[in-house]
């Protein structure tokens, strides 16, 4: 299974997150509780998977974070 990248994040995917943290006004505290998931390098599966938080979910597929929705968006994929 692959985990999650942290380096070489295509440059178009990381500043479309960039502009939705802050379009979507994500606060500092749900950022630093991504960051510590980030730590623990975690597994995902090799198709569309999200991952909630208090405040937001992460969505992703394969190795790569694709979007970040507020809380009542409706996730596509596995939970992890």
């Amino acid at each position: 299974m692959p985990r999650v990248r942290r380096q070489n994040v295509p440059p178009a995917l990381f500043q479309h997150l960039l502009d939705l943290v802050q379009s979507r006004k994500i606060p500092a505290s749900q950022l630093e509780l991504l960051a510590k998931w980030l730590d623990s390098e975690p597994e995902v599966p090799e198709r569309q998977w999200y991952k909630r938080f208090s405040g937001m979910t992460v969505c992703g597929e394969r190795e790569l974070i694709k979007t970040f929705l507020l809380p009542g968006q409706a996730p596509k994929g596995k939970h992890v």
